[in-house]
C-alpha cells in the first residue's frame, strides 16, 4: 500500500491513512498492510504548515503497489502532473485499487478512470468537479463510494471511514472495529455531508439529555412515545421535542430508528440470529418494518448486509 506525497500536501488526510494502515497492530491477525509513501519529487517535501517529509520512493512504487493512496491535492485548480496521470493509470491496469480522500478525487478524475462512474468528493467542491467532468456521477450526499477497484471519500474525516470500509473489505467487521475501537471512532457512520445540526449545542443541554439518551438505547424494544420521553427527562413536551433537536438534530423517532438500525446492525455482523428474531431484539416488531427502516438508513437489506459483513466461525 502506498500513499502519494507531494509539495502542500494535505496532512490530515495522509495522517488518516497512516494512522489506519501504518500504525502496527501486532493484536491483530499476522499480515497487517505494508505501507509506504511516494512522491515525484527526488528530494524532500513540505506539507501543509511548513512540516518537511522524505518519501520511501518515487512512481516506481506507485506503479507496483497494490492500493494507492491520494490524500487531497494541491488545489482543486492544480493541474496533475501528466507522470503522475500515467503512473496512476499503469498502477490501475496491473490491478491496483486507487482510493482518494477529499479534493484527492480530482486526481482521479485527471486519468479518465472515474469516466462513467460514481464518485465523491467534499461538498465545497461537487459542483466544481460536475462542472470539470462532466461523464463522472457525482455524488455530495454520502461519506464514500466504493467502485471496486476505484474509492472516493467526502470531506477529510470521511476519509478515515473509506479506510475502516477498506479494512472491513479487506479483513471483516471483527478486525475493522478494532481498529475503530482503537481509534476511538465508530465503526460506521451513517448519512452523508449534510448532517448539520441548527446550531451548536450548549453543553448544559447536551448534558441534559445524555441520561435519557442513554435509557432509549437501553430499552429499544419498547414503544417510547414522546410523553414517556417528556416524563423520563422531567421537561414539557415541547421543550423536549425542542431540545431534543438541537442536541441530536433529529426528533426523538428518528433517533430510535437510527439506534435500532445500529442495533440491528451489529447483531447481523456478529451473530446468525434470524432476521425475524433481529427485529424483534431491536424493537421493530416485525421483519417487514425492520426492512423498511433498515434499507433506508443503510442503503442495502438486513440481508445483503449480513451476506457482505457476517462471517460465520469455522
Amino acid at each position: 500500500m502506498v500513499a502519494l506525497a507531494y509539495d502542500g500536501l494535505c496532512t490530515f488526510e495522509f495522517a488518516c491513512a497512516a494512522e489506519v494502515f501504518g500504525l502496527p497492530r501486532p493484536e491483530l491477525e499476522p499480515g497487517w498492510y505494508r505501507f509506504e509513501t511516494c512522491a515525484l519529487e527526488r528530494r524532500p517535501i513540505r506539507s501543509q504548515y511548513g512540516m518537511r517529509m522524505v518519501a520511501d520512493g518515487g512512481m516506481d512504487r506507485l506503479v507496483q503497489a497494490g492500493t494507492v493512496i491520494i490524500p487531497g491535492w494541491r488545489g482543486i485548480d492544480v493541474p496533475v502532473p501528466p507522470p503522475l496521470l500515467e503512473a496512476l493509470r499503469e498502477a490501475h491496469r496491473k490491478g491496483a485499487r486507487l482510493l482518494s480522500i477529499c479534493s484527492g478525487a480530482f486526481v482521479l478524475a485527471a486519468t479518465g478512470l472515474l469516466d462513467g462512474k460514481r464518485a465523491t468528493t467534499h461538498w465545497r467542491y461537487a459542483d466544481a468537479l460536475r462542472r470539470k467532468y462532466p461523464s463522472i456521477t457525482v455524488d455530495q450526499d454520502v461519506l464514500y463510494i466504493d467502485e471496486g477497484s476505484l474509492l472516493t471519500s467526502a470531506g477529510s474525516a470521511a476519509g478515515l471511514d473509506l479506510c475502516l470500509h477498506l479494512v472491513r473489505r479487506d479483513r471483516g467487521p471483527e478486525i475493522a472495529n478494532k481498529v475503530a475501537r482503537r481509534l476511538v471512532i465508530p465503526p460506521h457512520r451513517d448519512g452523508g455531508q449534510a448532517q448539520f445540526v441548527e446550531r451548536p449545542v450548549q453543553r448544559r443541554e447536551r448534558n441534559a439529555l445524555s441520561p435519557l439518551l442513554d435509557r432509549m438505547r437501553e430499552r429499544l424494544i419498547e414503544p417510547l412515545s414522546v410523553p414517556e420521553l417528556a416524563r423520563m427527562a422531567a421537561m414539557s413536551e415541547r421543550t423536549l421535542i425542542r431540545r431534543f433537536k438541537e442536541a441530536t438534530g433529529t426528533t426523538p423517532a428518528d433517533w430510535l430508528v437510527l439506534a435500532r438500525v445500529d442495533e440491528a446492525r451489529a447483531l447481523l455482523e456478529q451473530s446468525p440470529m434470524p432476521i425475524e428474531e433481529v427485529a424483534s431484539h431491536c424493537g421493530f416488531g416485525s421483519a417487514t418494518t425492520m426492512r423498511h427502516h433498515f434499507r433506508i438508513k443503510v442503503g442495502v437489506s438486513p440481508k445483503a448486509y449480513r451476506d457482505r459483513f457476517f462471517r460465520a466461525s469455522a
